[in-house]
């Protein structure tokens, strides 16, 4: 007997193949999963079980058909927009909004045969690192109740990491999918800028804003990935290309690969525990036939700056338009300058207010030059490095976050402590590269650990390459935390 919740997408596609399951049967264990355990995750905002189900059971009618996702349940982040559910992006001021349409990521999900759950919870318009920042409520960490799951996309990896669904997308501006997946032992990927369409994703920061996928394993994020790719006409910055990755996630192997090792690792202050699995990484690709050496990235020390100079300046213009008239809530006032100001002081929340206040200064006359010029310079001098480095790696391998998960609370009257968890993830989110990372290992208190591969623009197939390489030497995708599982840590 299976126990459907712990499996991968590809081994449900393969139960589905064999005649072994239906996508209701298995949707129906993802819905009690969730009831069971979302007193105690949060990690959603709305759940579709009646729309859900009635999606399964055409499909258990229909056959799989040749459809890469049939009857595979997957969770959207609450800030992607679904024309069959709430779209708030954890946000008072569009508490109520229901879009017209389907994102592109959302409609192909659907041609491919997966099944929508629900939407998962998230930092305020993405803005953030632990998913304390919604209007709602708090994400917890299946591994550890009492710490952050990471964020933006905190309510995706939760979901994931404690068997609510097989599969959950997320956004990623700065490391909102990379560093969620490290905190909760899951697998995340943001593929190149453009990779996946961002029509119906709702805008944080237009030049980094990317969507993916977190799931149990790097082969389903190949496969999933490769679903959601593509150019599309209704988003211009999207691009073409190959896009079944799946095939290089699944063998291959890295014989003969090089791998950077970024010089500047030594500079941060990094978890012991972390530092040693990082070790034990380097290792693993080297007994698998990579050589390795030293990569500078001189402007690495930058990057977090940068990202959020950039980031937040982009910001304020984006949430201009939620002011009582064109989008989103409208509180009552006398005058239509009160209305604007009561709507944006009750619709958004602290960390919204600080990023909006941050980027309007950068972009004032007299500090544009003096911030916002000089980031955007500093961007190029990033993207500089990486394209040196690339002449001579083939992909970098770094932690993707300098600890673990930390406890709730800890950072929320800290938020430069709060913003340099990111201090490993937003080196690829300005160069627009692709990046995963993957789980390799616990630290002495049980809480997982996650490396990161980046590499060249369009090079997500080194990516599942060297990424799949750890997963095979380290078996963590074989580990899961249920919180039905009183060891709270078990083999598949």
């Amino acid at each position: 007997m299976h126990d459907l919740t712990s499996l991968t997408a590809i081994e449900l596609l393969g139960l589905y193949e064999r005649g072994e399951t239906i996508p209701s049967k298995v949707l129906r264990a993802c819905l009690d999963g969730i009831e069971s355990k979302e007193a105690v995750v949060g990690a959603f905002l709305h759940v579709d079980a009646e729309g859900a189900m009635a999606r399964a059971s055409k499909l258990d009618a229909e056959g799989i058909g040749g459809r890469p996702l049939f009857g595979v349940p997957v969770a959207v982040k609450d800030n992607i927009c679904t024309s069959t559910m709430p779209t708030t992006c954890a946000s008072r001021i569009l508490g109520s909004y229901r879009p017209p349409y389907d994102a592109t990521v959302v409609r192909r999900l659907e041609d491919a045969g997966a099944v929508i759950v629900g939407k998962t919870n998230l930092d305020e318009f993405a803005m953030g690192s632990s998913t304390e920042n919604s209007a709602f409520h708090t994400t917890r960490n299946p591994w550890d109740e009492s710490r952050a799951p990471g964020g933006s996309s905190g309510g995706s990896a939760a979901a994931v990491a404690a068997c609510m669904v097989p599969v959950a997308l997320g956004s990623d501006t700065g490391g909102s999918i990379r560093q969620p997946a490290s905190f909760c032992g899951v697998t995340g990927i943001k593929g190149t800028y453009g990779r996946v369409s961002r029509y119906g994703l709702i805008a944080f920061a237009s030049s980094l804003d990317q969507i993916g996928p977190i799931a149990r394993d790097v082969e389903d994020c190949a496969l999933v990935m490769g679903v959601l790719s593509g150019e599309d006409p209704l988003d211009a910055t999207s691009i073409a290309g190959d896009t079944e990755f799946w095939k290089d996630s699944s063998g291959g192997g890295i014989d003969g690969l090089r791998v950077g090792l970024p010089l500047e690792n030594s500079k941060w202050e990094m978890d012991l525990d972390v530092r040693e699995l990082f070790d034990q990484a380097v290792n693993a690709i080297i007994e698998s036939g990579c050589t390795t050496g030293g990569a500078r990235l001189p402007e690495m020390d930058k990057s977090i700056a940068c990202y959020y100079i950039i980031a937040n300046a982009e910001a304020s213009s984006n949430l201009a338009r939620y002011d009582g008239v064109r989008y989103g809530m409208r509180s009552d006032a006398d005058t239509l300058t009160r209305m604007y100001e009561e709507t944006r002081g009750e619709g958004f929340g602290a960390e919204v207010k600080r990023r909006i206040l941050l980027g309007t200064y950068v972009l004032s006359s007299g500090y544009y030059d003096l911030y916002y010029s000089r980031a955007l310079h500093a961007r190029e001098e990033i993207k500089r490095d990486f394209r040196k480095i690339f002449e001579q790696y083939d992909a970098i391998i770094l932690p993707t976050t300098p600890e673990p998960a930390f406890e709730l609370g800890e950072r929320l009257d800290d938020p430069l402590s709060m913003y340099m968890s990111d201090i490993f993830t937003t080196p690829a989110s300005i160069a627009g590269l692709p990046a995963i990372s993957v789980p390799v290992g616990v630290t002495v208190d049980g809480l997982p650990v996650g490396m990161q591969v980046i590499a060249a623009e369009g090079r997500e197939d080194m990516v599942f390459r060297v990424a799949g390489t750890l997963q095979r030497s380290f078996g963590f995708n074989k580990r899961y935390y249920s919180l039905s599982d009183e060891s709270g840590e078990g083999d598949r």
